[in-house]
C-alpha cells in the first residue's frame, strides 16, 4: 500500500483529498504545518481571522479522526518566517509587489513537507489545490483543473519535475460544489467552511501597517505626484501602494487616477488615469520551466496575476531572462507578481516580472 502525506489545513478542500486517496487505497498520514505566530504578524492570540490558528488544526484532527488516520503538526514557522514574510517585507520595501502563496508553495508545501515525507518513507504528498498532473512519455506536466473557476495552476508554476512526480491532486477534476458535497455526506464539520481569501499573515489586508509592525519603522510620508511630476497630495508611504491601485488614495480628483509607478528613492507614487497602466510587454527571471521551451520565439498564452485570465504571447528566452510580448496591451503589470506561461491546458513555466516595457 502506497503512503501519502495530505496536508491537511482544516479547510473543506484538504479534508476532502484525504478522504478520496483513502478511498483510493493509499495509507494517508494527515499533516498540518504552523506557519508563523500571530505575535510575529501583530495578530492577538485567539483570532479566528487567520489561517494556522488553533480552531483549523481542531478542524484538521476532527477529519483525520474520523477517517482513523494519524494527523501531526508540523512546525514551520522558522522557515516560513525567513522564505516568505522576510521576502515579502524586503520586496515590498523595493518597491516591488510580491506574491508570498507562491513562495509558500515553493518552500514550504513543496519543499520542506515533501523533503519531510520522504524522511518518513512516503511515496507521495498531497494537497487540496484545484491542478491536475499527467504524465507524458516518462515526463511529467502541470495541467488546470477542470473547475477553471477554482484552477490554482498560476501558483504553483515552481513545481519541479521530482516534485510533479512524487505529488497527488485529487481534487483537480472536482468542482468546489461537489467537494462540499463530498464533505457533508462524510459528516466533515467543516464541510460549509469559508475559503481564505487574504495573505493568511495580513488578515486585515493592511500592507503598510503590517510592514510598519513587523519592521518597527516607521513609513514615512511622501508625495503623490501625476504623469508630469507636479504633486498632487501627500501619501502615507510608498511601500504601501500597488500599481494599479484606485481605492484609498485619499485624493480628491475630477477624474479616477491609478497608482501607475512608485520611485522609493524619492518616496514619490505616480498616478495617472487607467490608460497609462497599459504595457505590451515584460521582462521576467528566477524561471522554472515544466516544460522546456523551444529555440527562439515562440507564441503561448500568459497570465500576470492569479484572478486573470491568459492571453496570447509571443516569448523569448535570451541572457537568462524571458521576455513576453502581448497580441494587447495588458493592465498594470506590476514588478514582483508572476507571469505563468501555458499552451492551453498545461503550465509551460513562470517567473518573477522584473520590468514592464513598452515594446
Amino acid at each position: 500500500m502506497k503512503k501519502v502525506l495530505v496536508a491537511m489545513s482544516g479547510g473543506v478542500d484538504s479534508s476532502v483529498a484525504a478522504y478520496l486517496l483513502q478511498q483510493q487505497g493509499y495509507e494517508c498520514i494527515g499533516v498540518t504545518m504552523k506557519l508563523y505566530n500571530n505575535s510575529t504578524i501583530g495578530v492577538p492570540s485567539g483570532s479566528g481571522h487567520t489561517c494556522c490558528t488553533l480552531d483549523d488544526v481542531e478542524d484538521a484532527q476532527s477529519v483525520a479522526f474520523r477517517l482513523g488516520i494519524p494527523h501531526y503538526v508540523f512546525n514551520f514557522s522558522d522557515d516560513f518566517e525567513q522564505k516568505v514574510i522576510q521576502k515579502f517585507v524586503s520586496v515590498y520595501q523595493q518597491g516591488f509587489t510580491p506574491n508570498p502563496c507562491i513562495d509558500c508553495n515553493r518552500y514550504l508545501k513543496f519543499g520542506h513537507l515533501y523533503r519531510r515525507a520522504k524522511e518518513l518513507d512516503c511515496d507521495y504528498i498531497a494537497t487540496g489545490h484545484y491542478v491536475q498532473a499527467a504524465e507524458d512519455s516518462g515526463k511529467f506536466l502541470l495541467k488546470k483543473a477542470a473547475d477553471k473557476s477554482k484552477d490554482q495552476s498560476y501558483v504553483l508554476y515552481s513545481l519541479t519535475q521530482d516534485q510533479l512526480a512524487h505529488t497527488l491532486f485529487p481534487l483537480g477534476g472536482l468542482s468546489k460544489p461537489e467537494v462540499r458535497e463530498i464533505a457533508e455526506k462524510q459528516g466533515f464539520l467543516n464541510a460549509h467552511k469559508h475559503d481564505s481569501q487574504d495573505i493568511c499573515f495580513i488578515p486585515d489586508g493592511d500592507y503598510l501597517s503590517f510592514l510598519e509592525h513587523y519592521t518597527g519603522v516607521k513609513s514615512l510620508p511622501g508625495d503623490f505626484v501625476d504623469l508630469q511630476g507636479k504633486v498632487l497630495g501627500k501619501h502615507r508611504g510608498a511601500a504601501g501602494y500597488t500599481i494599479g491601485q484606485r481605492r484609498g488614495l485619499g485624493l480628491a480628483m475630477p477624474e479616477p487616477v491609478y497608482v501607475c509607478g512608485k520611485n522609493m528613492v524619492n518616496n514619490t507614487v505616480t498616478v495617472g488615469p487607467e490608460t497609462a497602466l497599459y504595457s505590451c510587454s515584460l521582462a521576467a527571471e528566477d524561471w522554472n520551466w515544466i516544460v522546456p521551451p523551444p529555440d527562439g520565439v515562440f507564441q503561448a498564452q500568459a497570465k500576470i496575476r492569479y484572478s486573470q485570465t491568459e492571453h496570447n504571447a509571443s516569448v523569448q528566452v535570451e541572457d537568462g531572462k524571458v521576455y513576453v510580448t502581448f497580441d494587447e496591451p495588458q493592465r498594470a503589470i506590476s514588478p514582483g507578481q508572476a507571469v505563468v506561461l501555458y499552451d492551453g491546458e498545461i503550465v509551460l513555466g513562470g517567473g518573477t516580472i522584473t520590468e514592464a516595457r513598452e515594446t
